[in-house]
């Protein structure tokens, strides 16, 4: 690794240090020098500033910056030959903070091993284009997970050096940039064309995205969120992805719902704190506190409580959440459904019936699928 490689990510560890998300500290540091990098060179700083977190407890603080990040390049490297070459132990010790264990029923050596691993990048085509979208991206490995649905084995993960973002296939929307973790709740919503849906914390709209394309442009999405900004970003990813059978309203998550339509279906993918994105966000790992799962909990019971009377008899109700604490998964469900006998447990996978993915509730685990960890409950109400 370069020195001046080194130096660059240096500085984004040391924005990340004071207080910025290192994914963000990544975007604005890169960005800033995107005239003078090349693309290799970037992708370069990204995975030396993700080895410093994924392997910070490893590290000596009295060294250099610089010195630390060769130190973890170094971990990183040696790991990714010989994932063994690292101790159960010292994954439990190091690779996660010492409160996680208390949050989670278990925590899985080999999910500890996963979250060293630098994370696969998933690909959505849309449905019906990916013959076409293989054949433009040339690399592009089909998921072929016999676990998955059959309908999430329309993911593609891509190993490629492209910067997919400006590929001619992107900008035409012939595809997205979506975890497999995060297609398999658009799967569990299975929308039918001409339905109306509600995608109740739509965010940036990548979920809102993919029902639209299972709905086939025909019926209805309402897509809210409390940021204004969000919102404007999906209407410019819908724009190009030709997603046109939406509305964008904001919702504040108080019982003052942003429609009083009933929905044939409502997905609720509540703001959570983000354990299953630890390896594709090793930053958070040290940022997130036993506090935020508390109050993520509350809040997410909260939302959920004021969404439900939106579902139509019969309609479905998708909960999902990209964690795997305790307290924001199976007891927010639990708690939810004993409050709402108006409601049954559903399959989240009705075509599933075996497996870890069987089941009103399921945990989409990283090591097992090579994505995010994702928890998602479903109900029917009656």
């Amino acid at each position: 690794m370069t020195s001046a490689i080194l130096n660059q990510a240096a500085a984004i560890v040391r924005i990340a240090l004071a207080g910025t998300p290192a994914d963000q500290a990544l975007r604005e540091g890169l960005g800033r020098s995107r005239h003078r990098s090349a693309p290799a060179e970037r992708r370069a700083v990204s995975r030396a500033v993700f080895a410093y977190f994924r392997w910070w407890r490893w590290l000596a603080p009295r060294d250099s910056l610089q010195k630390q990040l060769a130190a973890a390049a170094g971990l990183q490297d040696r790991f990714d030959r010989d994932p063994k070459s690292v101790k159960a132990a010292a994954l439990a010790a190091r690779a996660v903070p010492d409160w996680l264990a208390t949050e989670m029923d278990a925590v899985p050596a080999d999910f500890l091993r996963q979250l060293q691993r630098e994370p696969r990048l998933w690909i959505r085509p849309k449905a019906g284009r990916e013959a076409e979208v293989y054949a433009a991206l040339g690399s592009v490995t089909a998921a072929a997970n016999d676990a998955l649905p059959a309908a999430g084995r329309n993911a593609a993960s891509y190993p490629g050096p492209k910067d997919l973002y400006s590929t001619p296939a992107f900008q035409a929307g012939l595809f997205e940039i979506q975890d497999l973790a995060s297609q398999l709740v658009g799967h569990a919503c299975a929308p039918q064309p001409g339905e109306t849906w509600w995608d109740a914390c739509a965010g940036e709209g990548g979920k809102t995205l993919h029902l639209a394309d299972l709905m086939q442009n025909q019926g209805l999405i309402w897509a809210s969120d409390r940021s204004a900004r969000r919102l404007e970003k999906l209407k410019d990813r819908t724009a190009r992805a030709q997603a046109f059978n939406y509305r964008a309203a904001p919702w504040d998550g108080s019982a003052r719902l942003p429609t009083r339509t009933r929905f044939d279906g409502i997905l609720l993918d509540a703001p959570c704190s983000g354990v299953g994105t630890w390896q594709r966000n090793p930053h958070a790992r040290w940022t997130t506190r036993p506090a935020d799962v508390q109050e993520l909990a509350a809040i997410q019971a909260r939302l959920l409580a004021h969404a439900a009377p939106a579902l139509k008899p019969g309609g479905r109700l998708v909960y999902s959440v990209c964690t795997l604490t305790r307290a924001e998964t199976s007891a927010v469900a639990s708690a939810f459904a004993s409050a709402h006998p108006e409601l049954e447990p559903a399959p989240v996978f009705p075509g599933v019936t075996e497996g870890a993915l069987a089941g009103a509730a399921v945990t989409v685990w990283p090591h097992e699928h090579d994505a995010n960890g994702m928890f998602i409950a479903a109900w029917r109400k009656r």
